[in-house]
């Protein structure tokens, strides 16, 4: 093992291409010595993962990546750590996501075959997707059949001429409710790709203090939106709060460049983040002293 860890991982219970146990496997093939499993409102692959890790001495993290509406910001994405993945309230309010994201996904293939129909192609059926996403059925599996269809070239093509034209909005948790469900299952609220909310470092350093004031306790510092001068400036930021920070690569196994463990070929994520989250963890737990 390299001593790197890989915190933001996607795997076909959201929408990510590979399975659980794929991602473990490709994760001891590159040495990584920790990742996190972090599908989009859904926890249903990570007792997989934890199983493929224990056969080959892969630490997993339970995670969870909600997505978040924060006042005039949509689809903000708040990470939740080493939360307790088989609560069962948890399961049922992400039954619910599902089902309505189920909905989402034949809406927008609905809306995808409208506009086939203007090019005189035939359809696509959501059931050849659902049968690739093997948990989730999302957006990348949709693309994977317009790909498969010679309909688009390749995945970056099939969300540019079908995906993102057709797109149908999703539902969002309230951010109050996120961090209230991830503190009452035991579990670290970091924000994944601070940058993505905004390059205005005024304006995000002021979305961070808000999200500081609700119970933010970290930063995702390395992923593959932010460069070198954005990742220093998110360490520096977690140190002055002291909040932790983190990195993933937010793999998906669709988008081109970007590699587990690596991003897009600079990131390397040391294991003390992994120890930080814990400390993290340990300490939110700790009774008030009176």
């Amino acid at each position: 093992m390299n001593g790197l860890i890989d915190l933001h991982l996607h795997s076909t219970f959201s929408d990510g291409v590979r399975t659980p146990a794929e991602l473990v496997a490709m994760a001891c093939g590159l040495g990584l010595s920790a990742i996190a499993l972090a599908d989009h409102d859904a926890v249903d692959g990570i007792d997989e993962a934890l199983e493929a890790g224990k056969a080959c001495n892969l630490e997993v993290l339970p995670a969870l990546e909600l997505s978040v509406a924060f006042g005039p910001y949509r689809d903000v994405h708040l990470l939740g750590y080493l939360l307790d993945h088989r609560d069962p309230e948890l399961l049922a309010t992400l039954r619910e996501f599902r089902d309505k994201r189920e909905r989402r996904s034949e809406a927008i293939v609905d809306k995808i075959n409208e506009k086939l129909a203007l090019e005189g192609r035939a359809p696509i059926d959501s059931r050849e997707a659902a049968a690739l996403a093997g948990g989730a059925l999302g957006r990348p599996h949709i693309a994977q059949v317009l790909v498969a269809k010679g309909y688009a070239a390749n995945m970056q093509d099939a969300f540019m001429r079908y995906l993102i034209p057709c797109d149908v909005p999703k539902r969002y948790f309230p951010v109050d409710e996120a961090f209230a469900t991830i503190r009452r299952l035991g579990g670290v609220a970091v924000l994944a790709h601070p940058t993505s909310i905004t390059q205005d470092r005024t304006i995000l350093t002021g979305v961070l203090d808000e999200l500081c004031a609700m119970g933010l306790q970290g930063v995702e510092a390395f992923n593959n939106i932010c460069n070198d001068q954005d990742s220093a400036w998110l360490r520096y930021y977690a140190e002055k709060k002291g909040l932790v920070w983190t990195g993933g690569s937010d793999y998906h196994g669709i988008e081109e460049g970007i590699m587990m463990g690596s991003g897009r070929g600079s990131m390397s994520v040391p294991y003390s983040c992994v120890e930080a989250l814990k400390r993290s963890q340990a300490q939110a737990a700790r009774p008030l002293s009176s």
